[in-house]
């Protein structure tokens, strides 16, 4: 496996090593070993699927307590995968980076805890797993609005026809809040 370095050096890239022939595919999608040399921790303890359609947006979300670090992938269909710096003490505070994974370049995204998360999902359907190292706690899940012009994130709308298809949750609607107002990490 591969570990690239992306734009916020804690967020880290994995382009697997894939073994094929006709008969279809093979890969790591998670090494221990090759987890602890890239500075990754090893300790998962939630797996999570999602399916979803085209346009649908979930996130940025985040824990304040118990924040999770997340190693993201698709298994079918692609997305636009988007990670916030929510660490105020960090350099790169208040500052993204975005990847596009597929079940075609079938890399995957680790983000560190601190991290606000979410993803456009660009394809008819996507399903998008994920390992988390802490429990899902919603009493202490926060949102930043997906569209906060301070975070100026370049979703690629027009792949799925305009701002106007883009869906959300009525949580992501109603209760994300600007990037300037919301809890970041001391």
């Amino acid at each position: 496996m591969q570990v690239l370095a992306t734009d916020i050096p804690d967020v880290l890239e994995l382009v697997p090593k894939v073994f094929g022939d006709e008969r279809g595919f093979f890969l790591e999608t998670w090494n221990e070993r090759v987890f602890d040399a890239a500075g990754m921790p090893a300790t998962f303890v939630q797996d999570n699927w999602s399916r979803s359609r085209k346009g649908i947006l979930r996130g940025l979300h985040y824990q304040i307590e118990r924040p999770q670090g997340k190693l993201v992938r698709v298994v079918r269909g692609t997305i636009f995968d988007v990670a916030v710096d929510m660490r105020r003490w960090s350099p790169t505070f208040g500052r993204h980076t975005a990847r596009i994974l597929s079940d075609a370049n079938r890399r995957a995204m680790w983000i560190p805890p601190g991290f606000a998360h979410g993803f456009l999902v660009l394809s008819d359907e996507a399903d998008f797993v994920y390992k988390c190292t802490e429990f899902y706690a919603p009493e202490h899940e926060r949102a930043i609005a997906w569209n906060d012009p301070a975070l100026a994130i370049e979703w690629p709308l027009a792949e799925i026809g305009g701002a106007a298809n883009v869906q959300l949750s009525e949580k992501d609607r109603t209760k994300a809040a600007a990037f300037a107002a919301a809890e970041a990490f001391a």
